[in-house]
């Protein structure tokens, strides 16, 4: 018997950190581990306690992605702004395809401005993963770094302001290279990227941008959370949302 569409469909919460049961926190630990090495629980929990947020993304039941969420208030050039910085973020290869989670992400930090609303509104990305970074250029008009563009002083201000408050020394300004502690590799079966991906100029600037991305290291980025910022895909992802 074919199982009922509704039982397979995916589906997305948006979660405090405080409202995460044991059996959240046990599966995304679980599903982190299983696509990336040295992952501890020591390490697991210590990213979850400096977070506020988390999007868990859900199939029948099960954990198929999540993203942890860091939102606070702060200054860039002694004015205010709110960021939205992401954390651990994983999604199962079945769903590479599942447009859930950006959808999700979208309509959530739509919602998180409610919460955080003083200044420009600012995403804080780091990723050793070109599939993260593509998520930029699909959903954002004016991001940074970009291959197409320099990047531009008020926007190289922001992203050196944002993360070295965020990591100190171990953001390197000349390179643009987060090297934390303890840094995720993603296993061998994912790591690395696919020789026909690199004709796509975004991942071509990823890969020679963040050369030890394989190793862990981060590229920091930065955009606006803006409706005007998004493009026509990010603009269909947020139709359904009223503030947007």
């Amino acid at each position: 018997m074919t199982a009922p569409a509704a039982a397979t469909a995916t589906t997305t919460r948006l979660v405090q950190r405080a409202d995460l049961t044991s059996d959240d926190l046990s599966a995304m630990h679980d599903l982190l581990g299983a696509h990336f090495a040295g992952v501890t629980a020591a390490q697991f929990h210590a990213d979850i306690a400096e977070k506020n947020w988390a999007i868990l993304i859900e199939r029948a039941g099960h954990l198929l992605g999540f993203t942890t969420i860091l939102a606070y208030e702060t200054f860039v050039d002694s004015e205010p702004v709110s960021v939205i910085y992401s954390g651990d973020t994983i999604v199962s290869p079945e769903g590479w395809n599942s447009s859930a989670l950006p959808r999700a992400w979208i309509e959530s930090v739509a919602d998180l401005r409610r919460h955080y609303p003083r200044g420009r509104y600012l995403w804080l990305l780091i990723t050793s993963g070109f599939r993260t970074y593509r998520f930029l250029p699909v959903f954002w008009r004016e991001f940074y770094p970009r291959y197409d563009a320099p990047t531009p002083p008020r926007w190289q201000r922001a992203l050196d302001q944002l993360a070295a408050g965020r990591f100190g020394a171990r953001y390197d300004r000349a390179t643009g290279i987060v090297r934390l502690n303890e840094p995720q590799r993603l296993r061998d079966n994912l790591a690395g990227i696919p020789a026909n991906r690199t004709n796509d100029p975004h991942v071509a600037f990823f890969a020679s941008r963040n050369p030890g991305h394989v190793q862990g290291d981060e590229l920091v980025c930065v955009t606006e959370l803006t409706p005007a910022n998004l493009t026509p895909a990010g603009r269909r992802m947020a139709a359904a949302i009223p503030q947007w």
